[in-house]
């Protein structure tokens, strides 16, 4: 089939190559325009742009160069950008959405599911249509969400939808009859700073769920310390807020729980062991706490 493919992270790249595995004929990559990052400012393209220069496809990066591109079908794979309805109605498009429409439709469906202590997610393949999330689907794959990093679980749903694309398209059956959104509607809000934020007052899985979202943070003593993995501790009488080293543990006390630093990034530093930092910081004199 010619497809049109638009996408822009590296969890759109196994759609993109699984087409080209399947034989589908690729006529244009569209994907967000290279963008500078890093201290040194260098631009740099997005990973399906690098996928696609690789196996040699035609990469653009404005949904405008579809015009006069002869496509059956587009593909939309988490490319960033709304499809306008009049496109939509020139060359129908199937969307892979990482998760079990009608719940989390919207932009953050994988850090939603975890934050909401959803068991389970998924990838829905959809057709696209003007509204956010709304059109049909046409197949569903279900993934056990555990003890997953956002990262961990969006790597395993693009692989699942990458599958799960190739069959419908394979299948004039599937292709031919979606079926209806049923369920209730819920919508995955975009993140902002202030979800990734730590506070004593939370409750303890939420604290863990959020540090499952791979950003989150805390302020110790006024300064920020990232807190990249952690785990449940032990009941304690700790003042809560505070922050102490207990038989070899460096232990956050909150009102509802504790929680075990294993690995952190203190502000303007490297990520390290919690232990190491513990010793480089110093703060055993300090009565440091965390808000």
């Amino acid at each position: 089939m010619r497809l049109a493919f638009l996408g822009t992270p590296q969890a759109a790249v196994p759609s993109l190559r699984a087409l080209v595995a399947a034989d589908h004929d690729i006529v244009l990559v569209i994907t967000r325009p290279d963008r500078r990052r890093g201290r040194g400012g260098a631009l740099l393209a997005s990973p399906v742009k690098v996928a696609a220069q690789e196996m040699g496809l035609h990469v653009a990066h404005r949904v405008a160069d579809l015009d006069g591109v002869d496509a059956e079908r587009g593909v939309v794979v988490a490319y960033g950008a709304m499809v306008s309805a009049a496109l939509l109605e020139r060359v129908p498009m199937l969307n892979v959405h990482f998760s079990l429409l009608p719940r989390w439709r919207g932009a953050a469906p994988v850090q939603r599911a975890i934050l909401a202590g959803d068991l389970f997610t998924g990838v829905s393949i959809m057709s696209l249509e003007a509204g956010l999330d709304t059109g049909p689907v046409h197949l569903a794959r279900e993934v056990a969400i555990g003890s997953k990093t956002a990262s961990e679980l969006t790597d395993e749903l693009a692989d699942v939808g990458a599958a799960a694309l190739v069959e419908v398209l394979a299948s004039s059956e599937l292709l031919a009859h979606p079926r209806a959104q049923e369920g209730e509607v819920t919508y995955a809000e975009k993140l902002t700073k202030e979800t990734f934020h730590l506070t004593p007052d939370m409750d303890l899985d939420a604290l863990l769920r959020t540090i499952r979202l791979e950003g989150a943070f805390t302020f110790l003593n006024g300064r920020r310390l990232r807190v990249l993995a952690a785990h449940q501790g032990p009941p304690r009488s700790a003042a809560v807020g505070s922050l102490t080293m207990s038989d070899g543990a460096i232990i956050l006390t909150g009102a509802h729980g504790t929680l075990v630093l294993d690995r952190v990034q203190p502000e303007g530093s490297r990520a390290m062991d919690a232990h190491a930092w513990w010793s480089g910081a110093r703060l055993a004199t300090s009565s440091p706490t965390w808000s």
